[in-house]
């Protein structure tokens, strides 16, 4: 089976992930930032995730990673969509959930507020929920040992280093109404974990 179509997919899909997120990004770009976490670890997970979420993008309009291609297979390329378009959804979902308490960093916003809504009823974290849902999705289309799983890793190794940071900064902010919150939700799998 020709590559075109997996790559055809992985450019949908890349372009469809920054048409979700652009207008989040710039709303909330003007507030004003009450806490941060940003720091060099913080950059350099972001830089990191930003790198892994490119490979694939540059692996579908250039050769320079045909060295580790495969043969694509129809299964998992259809379970690929399937993730890529389910996990899309979830990311557009998590970010009109949170709407201007959103950021792409460590930041706690002025008049921020505790989301537990939505998405949010079920998961404290369903946008890495669906970030990792679409780069399994990658991963299954993408016939290339490289470029297939290389969000994959970013966001897992993002994911490991980020989330503990993350909650404590939530807990340090929202204090007994958070705890609460955890006791009630899973990180990324409804009542598994």
């Amino acid at each position: 089976m020709d590559p075109w179509l997996a790559k055809a997919v992985i450019l949908a899909a890349g372009i469809a992930m920054f048409v979700i997120r652009a207008p989040h990004g710039s709303r909330s770009y003007g507030l004003k930032v009450a806490r941060s976490g940003k720091g060099r670890r913080e950059v350099f997970l972001l830089t990191l995730a930003w790198i892994g979420f490119f490979v694939p993008l540059i692996w579908a309009v250039s050769p320079i990673f045909s060295v580790a291609d495969y043969p694509l297979r129809l299964g998992p390329l259809l379970a690929g969509v399937v993730c890529l378009v389910v996990g899309l959804w979830f990311f557009h979902r998590s970010h009109v959930d949170l709407g201007t308490n959103w950021s792409i960093t460590l930041e706690v916003r002025e008049n921020h507020q505790l989301v537990t809504h939505g998405v949010y009823r079920s998961v404290r974290h369903p946008m890495y929920a669906a970030i990792f849902l679409y780069a399994v999705g990658q991963v299954l289309v993408v016939p290339n040992w490289l470029a297939g799983p290389s969000y994959l890793i970013a966001i897992a190794i993002l994911f490991a280093f980020r989330v503990g940071a993350e909650e404590q900064m939530m807990l340090e902010t929202f204090g007994d109404e958070y705890e609460a919150y955890m006791s009630k939700t899973k990180r990324l799998v409804p009542g598994v974990w």
